[in-house]
């Protein structure tokens, strides 16, 4: 087995060379970057989207496959970072909206499709009262605005490392460099960008995940409106939270007066058919979803417990939104409720998945190289270190020298993954074994290079 700085070595070579062809298979993508770029940021429309040299430009996307411009093929384990875990155009999905299309797109009154999917939810989750909004970002921004009409307080507790959105409030501490985030277990309040008030991040307290007694400590003084955490964070790879941390958490936020949000905007219904909060067995004040449920289409909700949501029926806690719940998302949202992600078709991805898994641990062992996966629900990951990550601090210890170079190699070779090299990927319910077993087939190309 080569040395760690053979290893990297031998990693920067294939990067290199593998930029090299990538350039030039994705002409037309640089022609089309380029061209946006003239009125567009970046030459994109989400700053997530932004990798080097330029980003793939795709044309079309079908089951799990996409096509770029320059007819280059991907099977696609990105998903729309777990938004289409029905699919690309998944047929059931396609129907329900086609048969909405003669019916209109938007009434700004309500539908008989908003209690349909309220309906659906409720029995998921075990939660009865919930609010359609249009994007993930949408639906924490909402739940923490409950949590502080509940509450009369206002700052809330995020977990360092943790993803929430786009709003001031949560982009604080996303990943921030090191050499500002301050002590491993009393992080700083770092802004992820500019434009976010000082006060903002006064009210912004920021803990390590996986660390009940620094929840215990920032919920001390009796005056935080809400604990947001992923369940399972994934946001760096895949972190999982330690036996019986979760169960901690609920009972500190409740001997505090605390309300827990879970968002699971990335876990949803790619964890199980009851999301992350019935296959881990703690039940939150009010929960998040987004991307998973929406079979492509741009959705978030909040759901809560009676009590809470409540508020929003006494016109307490306002909740608004011109697009909330129109029909042609909703009719999506029930199709993939309903059909397209069924208890049979959910079981079946995360059993697909776990063979994947397996395969590329197979690969590891066999190998000896400095990585392991983790697998929860139908996402999966290979995260670039021999020990466990627990959370943020663990994260930035792992090698992104190493992960690159899968990444580089692989998309030249048809895996699309994400490009922020701590995403992880999803199998959906349209990815079939071969198409799940490609990514373990082009991994071990990979590794049998790096360790010749």
């Amino acid at each position: 087995m080569s040395s760690h700085s053979e290893l990297v070595a031998k990693a920067k070579d294939i990067t290199a060379r593998e930029m090299a062809v990538y350039s030039q298979r994705t002409r037309h993508s640089q022609i089309a970057t380029e061209r946006a770029r003239k009125v567009m940021p970046a030459g994109v429309p989400s700053s997530f989207q932004v990798y080097d040299p330029w980003p793939i430009v795709v044309k079309h996307a079908l089951g799990c496959r996409m096509i770029d411009l320059d007819d280059n093929e991907y099977v696609d384990y990105d998903m729309g970072f777990g938004a289409l875990f029905a699919g690309h155009m998944n047929p059931a999905v396609r129907k329900a909206v086609v048969a909405q299309l003669d019916h209109g797109t938007l009434y700004v009154t309500p539908c008989e499709l908003n209690a349909d999917v309220g309906e659906l939810l409720a029995e998921r989750y075990g939660l009865p009262m919930w609010r359609p909004t249009n994007s993930g970002t949408e639906a924490t921004h909402d739940a923490i605005r409950l949590a502080r009409g509940v509450t009369g307080r206002e700052k809330i507790v995020k977990v360092e490392g943790g993803y929430h959105g786009h709003h001031d409030e949560v982009m604080v501490s996303n990943k921030p460099a090191l050499d500002v985030a301050g002590p491993a277990d009393r992080p700083n309040s770092v802004p992820q960008s500019l434009g976010i008030t000082k006060s903002t991040l006064e009210d912004v307290v920021v803990i390590p995940y996986n660390d009940a007694e620094a929840l215990e400590w920032a919920l001390s003084g009796n005056d935080v409106a809400c604990f947001i955490v992923e369940p399972v964070m994934e946001n760096i790879g895949i972190c999982l939270p330690d036996d019986g941390y979760l169960q901690a958490v609920r009972k500190i936020c409740d001997a505090t007066g605390t309300l827990l949000i879970f968002d699971e905007v990335k876990t949803g219904i790619t964890a199980g058919y009851g999301g992350a909060t019935n296959q881990l067995g703690v039940q939150p004040d009010i929960v998040t979803l987004a991307k998973s449920i929406g079979g492509g289409f741009p959705v978030g909700v909040f759901g809560g417990k009676a009590e809470y949501m409540d508020l929003i029926t006494q016109g307490k806690v306002l909740h608004l939104g011109t697009y909330n719940g129109n029909p042609l998302v909703m009719a999506a949202v029930k199709a993939t409720l309903t059909e397209a992600c069924t208890r049979e078709t959910i079981e079946a991805a995360i059993a697909r998945n776990t063979l994947l898994v397996d395969a590329c641990q197979t690969v590891i062992d066999s190998s000896g190289i400095p990585a392991h996966t983790v697998q929860f629900g139908a996402k999966g990951c290979i995260t670039w270190s021999e020990s466990r990550v627990r959370n943020y601090r663990d994260y930035k210890a792992t090698d992104f020298d190493l992960a690159f170079a899968q990444w580089i190699h692989g998309i030249n070779r048809g895996i699309l993954l994400p490009p922020g090299l701590d995403e992880q990927w999803l199998i959906s319910v349209m990815h079939d074994d071969t198409d799940a077993m490609m990514y373990a087939n082009v991994f071990r190309l990979f590794v049998d290079e790096l360790t010749s």
